[in-house]
């Protein structure tokens, strides 16, 4: 089954599939079975397709079974390849080419691979899939996520994921003239998250901690409530203080614990990833 943008030509749909192209680019591959060059590309052409994830269609004529439209077109040499935008032709190429010289042309008109993925990211992002979106967000090459509105997305996405010390640190470096009112939100956000996760109880744990720093069942509950709070990087900071000193701290209900957190935050949180590599490293 051919993917939604990759189609086969034909009487019954070239009109049609033109006239998609003034939503998208359509990219028109001329070929026939007697022209080897041009049979052997349309893997490689198909591969490309999906690569762009939708950024364009491609379009098959076989010129052998659809003469009358190849003939319309005006096609004298086979490999031919036609970039439409808007229903008219804006760029091709005649004559064997390497996929080289196809994505260079295809580069002068359409999103860049980078400019695509944030789109991707962007529509995850709408959808509420905030680690895929975020996963994507970290992808991106320096230049772009240095962006105000890419920082505004990838706070968003750290909030979601209960990442908020990165979330706040990021937060105090956003420019002026992106402080809106998507940034007033995720302020607000924050806020509130900071709010519920400084509860009577954890200040009293935090004062009776603060008079023993030895004292490893208070270190301990305290670590479990500020997890219980989505304050897990302090809660992993809290164990680890003790860990490095002795991983069999309070019978090793503390190294239980580092674990579960650990789990609970999944493979793709920065801050795990972080204490992940420094238990192995002090492991092994």
């Amino acid at each position: 089954m051919q993917p939604e943008n990759i189609v086969e030509l034909n009487e019954q749909n070239f009109r049609q599939v033109l006239e998609q192209s003034v939503q998208h680019p359509v990219l028109i591959h001329f070929w026939a079975p007697m022209s080897p060059e041009s049979a052997e590309i349309i893997p490689q052409l198909q591969s490309l397709t999906q690569q762009y994830k939708g950024a364009f269609t491609l379009a098959l004529l076989n010129c052998e079974q659809e003469q009358a439209i190849a003939s319309q077109f005006g096609v004298q040499a086979l490999p031919t390849i036609a970039l439409f935008a808007n229903g008219q032709p804006i760029d091709g190429l005649g004559g064997p080419q390497p996929l080289e010289a196809i994505v260079e042309m295809l580069n002068k008109h359409l999103p860049s691979q980078d400019e695509l993925t944030l789109k991707d990211a962007l529509d995850k992002l709408q959808s509420g899939e905030h680690e895929q979106a975020l996963t994507l967000i970290n992808s991106l090459p320096e230049d772009l996520k240095t962006r105000g509105d890419i920082k505004l997305a990838t706070i968003d996405c750290l909030l979601e994921t209960q990442q908020f010390e990165q979330a706040k640190s990021l937060l105090s470096h956003i420019p002026l003239e992106y402080q809106d009112n998507y940034y007033k939100g995720l302020v607000a956000k924050l806020e509130l998250h900071e709010q519920a996760a400084d509860s009577p109880e954890i200040q009293s744990l935090e004062n009776r901690y603060s008079q023993d720093l030895l004292d490893a069942s208070v270190a301990l509950e305290l670590a479990l409530q500020y997890h219980q709070v989505a304050r897990s990087e302090e809660s992993l900071e809290l164990l680890w203080s003790f860990l490095v000193k002795d991983l069999n701290a309070e019978d090793g209900d503390m190294k239980k614990a580092f674990m579960d957190i650990l789990s609970a935050l999944g493979q793709g949180n920065s801050t795990a990833a972080k204490y992940r590599r420094q238990l192995y490293s002090l492991l092994y």
